[in-house]
């Protein structure tokens, strides 16, 4: 193994717009996308707009998403958090804030016994981020 792992976040009929709102949250740039339609892969007419693909990045910090065709199940995302190693205060609070929009503040970002700053927030996708920021010593 290379030593890192991708999160691939499976949406449906979201994608372009959860794409977005990554981009402008994180500061990360749109390195490729195709949609369902532009593919030639085989799908429904209702799906011709979903993105097949999508990758985003900046430095290090990668985030692949695509479109589902199939139904959204009912069961909501569960038992995963995506965890952000922010460089500062700064960038944890506005992060933070900008995930809460829409989306639910599970815990606030906080001090913490281990030292560091974390909090955590369900985006309005349904995702969870765990935004931690170590303390100088």
């Amino acid at each position: 193994m290379k030593g890192s792992i991708t999160p691939y976040l499976t949406f449906y009929g979201q994608a372009g717009e959860a794409s977005s709102f990554y981009e402008e949250v994180f500061g990360l740039e749109r390195i490729g996308s195709q949609t369902y339609g532009d593919s030639g892969f085989p799908s429904p007419d209702h799906a011709k707009e979903y993105l097949l693909h999508c990758l985003l990045q900046k430095g290090d910090f990668r985030l692949m998403m695509a479109d589902s065709v199939e139904e959204q199940p009912e069961q909501p995302r569960s038992g995963l958090a995506l965890v952000v190693e922010c460089e500062s205060e700064e960038e944890a609070t506005n992060i933070f804030g900008k995930l809460s929009e829409g989306g639910q503040v599970i815990m606030e970002l906080q001090d913490t016994f281990w030292g560091a700053k974390y909090g955590k927030v369900k985006d309005q996708y349904g995702f969870v981020w765990d935004l931690n920021v170590e303390k100088e010593k």
